[in-house]
């Protein structure tokens, strides 16, 4: 089943109560992303507070790079637990400019794309930081379901640097 309930959640409903960034903060960017070397398996470690995730657990994002120049994106979550119903989303991300991506999971509604920059990457591209411009959103990625002590620090790291408020992170229920 595709999400196009979570689709329209994420690009026009309010995610959670308050902000999670203080947008008076600028936000820095990686610029020198390798999109071939970004591409693949990706496991959310943690996430802000938002309503089209509620609920999921082992999620993860894969990323593929097409001829057009555009970047594939497929979501998935597993609904309640690790053992609960799949869901999918697919949808397509633009590069706009070195470490910012715009993406839409709603094809027919090529405006509705949200921000997704890249705040922190692993030299080795075994650890991201994702968040937007905006208040709402951010997350934490990881080549492995489990992340360590060590660069969840520098994650946070890059969170806090970035005017996000740490302590509204919630983890991600992963496969050991």
């Amino acid at each position: 089943m595709k999400w196009l309930a979570l689709a329209a959640a994420l690009l026009s409903a309010p995610a959670h109560a308050g902000p999670v960034r203080d947008t008076s903060v600028p936000m820095t960017v990686v610029t020198d992303v390798d999109l071939n070397r970004y591409a693949g398996l990706w496991y959310e470690i943690a996430r802000f507070p938002i309503r089209f995730e509620k609920g999921c657990a082992g999620v993860t994002a894969e990323y593929g790079l097409l001829p057009d120049g555009k970047i594939s994106v497929l979501n998935s979550c597993r609904q309640g637990s690790l053992g609960g119903k799949l869901r999918t989303a697919e949808g397509k991300a633009t590069l706009v400019a070195p470490g910012k991506l715009k993406v839409s999971f709603v094809s027919w509604l090529p405006f509705a794309a949200g921000d997704y920059w890249i705040i922190h990457l692993e030299r080795d591209y075994s650890m991201a930081v994702v968040g937007t411009p905006g208040s709402k959103y951010g997350w934490v990625l990881s080549r492995e379901p489990q992340l360590s002590d060590a660069k969840w620090a520098r994650a946070t790291a890059a969170l806090k640097a970035n005017g996000y408020d740490v302590d509204q992170i919630e983890m991600v229920e992963q496969a050991k």
